[in-house]
């Protein structure tokens, strides 16, 4: 077989039900996926239906962890059949999001860069077995990822047993695209030797003992397509506003018209804002995100990006096709990483990183929820964005002013959970304004966020709290503790924060 190079493997093929007798109660399972991109397709089915027979008196229910979430309602259907009792680091799935809500199904979120290290570093229980996809399998055994890298790598290094699910829908033209290289333990660690976003530093495959593999499941089905939107009035606004911002900071001779490379976090609004660089006068841009999305690619297919580096790309089905149609094109202007290093603190910094990232709401001092509903439900988890908002260069949060037709202002005296302290937050945007935060003090933000960002409806109410706030209480950062959270509170009981 083509795709499996190392003859004696082949005798490993099995199906998804053999496969998944490998995986027993109680274990911590790997799986490959990184934003719907390059996840597994096969196993959790598998291991859901096998979860749905379990008694209690044999009982069947497993750790999962994966690089970001996964795709074809995987999340949902492991859930919803119980399978999972811990889940982590990121997910999207509506089922998934109840039962963890609910208390069913404990979740960690956290920071992408970190996973991995905290695995290595053993304050994770170690990975039992790793379900990795596949596009190829090499002579030497090692694993070729396909759509992602996420955490495959650190995943497979750890793990005891591995499944590789092979899909034969994935060219093999992705054969060369990826760069897998992994720090050495804390103690024995160099510096990591990426100094620009096109360089290459390790192999363009996963090394694996190839004893550890102990079964192949082939499969034949691609990657679920994004769900993004096209850009309408708002974003539409919001690109507008941070192409002005950056064209400023060209002018003022803080970076080229090549700005520094971007990063650009996962959704339609920073999808769709990141349209928007197509017809601004930037040029010869550079990407180093851990997410690619339609936008990537029309940024490169219209030569304003010349190169991304990436640890996933997801793509709605109509630009996926014409990817993997041309990929001959792409394959020396992309590069794909795991994401400890694509999200590594260490690279962010010393490349100087411009981040560009989704807020659910942020308050009127610049901190932000970017997880949270009214403080208490998760909705999907903080991915990337922490990573780059703590060391980037420029730490850029957008939304919307507005959500639910008005009924919420995404513009709030006090965020009801905070994912990026306003000691990480540069600037914030919205389809009313940007504020650039940089160098200014609680109260001179409060003045310029309300001036700038909140909708229009919402401002003479923000600038009430304001005035009351500095008048009763004072302080550095003037708050009414009685009244910080009452935005939410009366959302809560009446539907509508007015």
């Amino acid at each position: 077989m083509e795709r499996i190079q190392r003859a004696d493997l082949l005798r490993r093929i099995c199906s998804a039900e053999q496969a998944a007798q490998f995986v027993s109660h109680g274990k911590t399972v790997g799986m490959s996926g990184f934003t719907k991109a390059g996840d597994v397709k096969a196993l959790p089915k598998t291991l859901a239906e096998r979860a749905a027979k379990a008694t209690r008196d044999e009982a069947f229910s497993i750790t999962v962890i994966t690089g970001a979430s996964l795709g074809h309602n995987s999340d949902g259907v492991m859930a919803g059949a119980g399978l999972l009792a811990r889940r982590l680091p990121f997910q999207v799935d509506t089922l998934l999001r109840r039962k963890i809500n609910e208390g069913e199904v404990m979740y960690l979120d956290q920071h992408l860069s970190e996973t991995a290290e905290q695995l290595r570093s053993g304050h994770l229980p170690p990975i039992d077995v790793a379900i990795i996809e596949a596009v190829a399998i090499l002579d030497d055994g090692s694993i070729v990822p396909t759509m992602s890298v996420g955490n495959s790598a650190s995943f497979v290094s750890q793990a005891k047993r591995v499944i590789v699910e092979l899909n034969t829908s994935v060219p093999l033209a992705l054969v060369g695209m990826h760069d897998i290289y992994l720090p050495e333990p804390v103690g024995q660690r160099q510096p990591i030797p990426l100094t620009h976003a096109a360089q290459r530093i390790g192999q363009t495959s996963i090394k694996v003992d190839p004893a550890k593999i102990v079964g192949i499941v082939i499969t034949d089905q691609a990657d679920s397509p994004s769900s993004v939107q096209a850009p309408d009035l708002e974003t539409s606004a919001i690109a507008h506003h941070i192409v002005g911002f950056l064209s400023s900071e060209v002018e003022k001779g803080r970076m080229s018209d090549s700005l520094l490379p971007l990063q650009v976090g996962i959704g339609s609004i920073a999808n769709a804002v990141m349209h928007g660089l197509i017809d601004s006068p930037f040029n010869e841009l550079t990407m180093y995100s851990e997410v690619l999305q339609d936008s990537a690619i029309a940024l490169l297919d219209s030569g304003t990006v010349s190169f991304a580096s990436t640890s996933s790309v997801t793509l709605s089905e109509a630009v996926y096709q014409r990817f993997v149609s041309g990929i001959e094109q792409y394959r020396d202007k992309i590069v794909l990483r795991p994401q400890e290093i694509s999200n590594h603190p260490e690279i962010i910094r010393r490349l100087g990183i411009i981040c560009l990232n989704t807020a659910l709401e942020f308050d009127i001092y610049g901190n932000v929820n970017s997880t949270h509903v009214c403080g208490t439900h998760m909705m999907n988890g903080i991915g990337g964005s922490g990573d780059f908002a703590r060391n980037g260069q420029l730490s850029i949060f957008v939304t919307k002013s507005i959500a639910k037709g008005g009924q919420i202002s995404s513009v709030v005296p006090m965020v009801s959970h905070v994912d990026h302290s306003e000691h990480d937050v540069d600037v914030v945007v919205t389809e009313c304004g940007l504020a650039d935060l940089r160098g200014l003090a609680p109260r001179e933000r409060a003045a310029l966020i309300i001036e700038k960002c909140a909708h229009p409806d919402y401002r003479d109410a923000l600038r009430d709290y304001v005035s009351r706030a500095q008048k009763q209480r004072g302080g550095q950062t003037p708050h009414l503790l009685e009244e910080a959270f009452s935005w939410h509170t009366r959302f809560h009981t009446t539907g509508n924060m007015l």
